[in-house]
């Protein structure tokens, strides 16, 4: 008796679980589906406020940037992806402050982590929502940010 009421208990379970996965599968059918013409439709294609696509450095209209060369970007990457070079110059004051001459990043090995963003003290960089970022040659992902 114990194996008729096992036998027809799994038989009832097993219909229930059938309905519950058909019951998913008719909903995501009937659901309307949202599919992007990619190349075509490049101008009006949006992508989502929090997609991180490349790293840039915001200039102001004289061409200058927020970056102090702390260093605290590069100490936070977790990969390496970003290489300041700087140097020390005298001010016209006679003191010595600490210049940038290069921002390197290597797009080809970010993480998109945004902890350089989150550790920069100026809010000299942050990333966008370019996501066209495909080229031939691997040389061409490490850009200079602070040239414009």
């Amino acid at each position: 008796m114990n194996e008729d009421k096992t036998y027809i208990g799994g038989l009832l379970g097993g219909i229930k679980t059938l309905c519950i996965g058909l019951k998913t599968s008719m909903r995501e059918f009937f659901t309307p589906k949202i599919t992007e013409q990619y190349p075509e439709n490049r101008g009006e294609l949006k992508m989502f406020d929090r997609f991180r696509g490349s790293l840039i450095m915001p200039h102001n209209e004289n061409n200058e940037h927020r970056c102090v060369a702390c260093g605290l970007c590069q100490m936070n990457c977790p990969n390496g992806t970003i290489k300041l070079t700087t140097e020390m110059r005298e001010t016209e004051e006679g003191k010595k402050k600490k210049v940038l001459v290069k921002y390197e990043y290597n797009l080809g090995s970010c993480m998109f982590c945004m902890l350089c963003v989150h550790a920069c003290p100026h809010d000299a960089i942050k990333f966008t929502n370019d996501f066209e970022n495909a080229v031939f040659e691997k040389d061409k992902l490490v850009l200079t940010l602070n040239k414009k």
